[in-house]
């Protein structure tokens, strides 16, 4: 199930967005820079994809040249660049977000608060227990 589960939810919303035209990899992209709501280092946007830092940059050099992301230089880290979405991607991740948040209540809507505190609790556990094991 936890394998099963993200994977259809990905699946469906993929299914949901497909009208705007990205794949799932840049949709991705899009809703984490959208929700996250300020500019991103690499490193960071990588790993909330879910993805590695080299293949994010590849997919960031397409968004890029389509005009959905810029990049700039980290003030603190020289070394660094943080992600930001374009103007022109702002709206457009505006109504990803609007897609996503209205896929979320129509598949927890049947969950009560309680049941869905103790889901969350459980994969929390889950996952901590996982970086634990990674250390």
């Amino acid at each position: 199930m936890l394998v099963a589960v993200p994977k259809a939810w990905r699946a469906l919303l993929d299914q949901r967005l497909r009208p705007y035209g990205f794949s799932q990899a840049t949709w991705q992209v899009l809703l984490k820079l959208g929700r996250a709501g300020e500019p991103l280092l690499q490193n960071e946007l990588a790993a909330r994809v879910g993805i590695e830092p080299a293949s994010l940059v590849r997919l960031l050099d397409v968004l890029q040249a389509d005009g959905w992301v810029t990049r700039q230089q980290d003030e603190q880290d020289r070394r660094a660049k943080r992600v930001l979405l374009t103007a022109k991607a702002s709206q457009v991740s505006g109504e990803l977000l609007q897609v996503a948040d209205a896929l979320k209540a129509e598949l927890l809507g049947g969950l009560d608060q309680a049941e869905l505190q103790t889901c969350i609790k459980v994969l929390a556990q889950i996952r901590h227990a996982a970086e634990q094991a990674q250390q």
